[in-house]
């Protein structure tokens, strides 16, 4: 019974990429996974393992495909167990949709810091953008 779990998975996973416009290939897979998830990156071995259906992913790396592939979870696996994913699963937040691994990591570090130093950076990164900003009203105008 378990391997007809993986064997719908891998199925509703290639349905699911493809039509999200994505070719279900292991190396497409890989690239826009590990773009998305907050997480160890998986292996190209990996998540070719998954579209074969010989394994499943772990209830957040099953959160992310859901959210990247913009999919009910229930999709991915039968309805109790969604279910019951959701409610053991960490929170999703909206604020990290679509980070990649680097950008997380980076963020991970950021909350770690003491209140101090996180001020600092916060208003260095608020100095760039607003930097960043005016360039580009100044080439709007220049240009339009």
């Amino acid at each position: 019974m378990q391997d007809d779990a993986k064997q719908k998975f891998a199925r509703k996973l290639r349905e699911a990429m493809e039509t999200a416009g994505y070719e279900a290939k292991p190396s497409v897979l890989e690239r826009e996974f590990n773009t998305r998830h907050w997480g160890k990156p998986m292996t190209l071995h990996g998540v070719r393992r998954w579209l074969l259906g010989e394994t499943m992913p772990g209830p957040r790396k099953l959160t992310t495909l859901a959210q990247w592939l913009r999919v009910p979870l229930e999709d991915f696996v039968d309805a109790g167990e969604g279910a019951a994913l959701r409610a053991t699963g960490e929170p999703l937040h909206k604020w990290h949709a679509g980070l990649g691994y680097d950008d997380r990591e980076l963020f991970d570090i950021y909350l770690k810091l003491p209140v101090p130093q996180r001020r600092l950076a916060r208003e260095v990164i608020l100095a760039i953008a607003r930097a960043h900003e005016a360039g580009e009203a100044q080439r709007k105008d220049r240009d339009g």
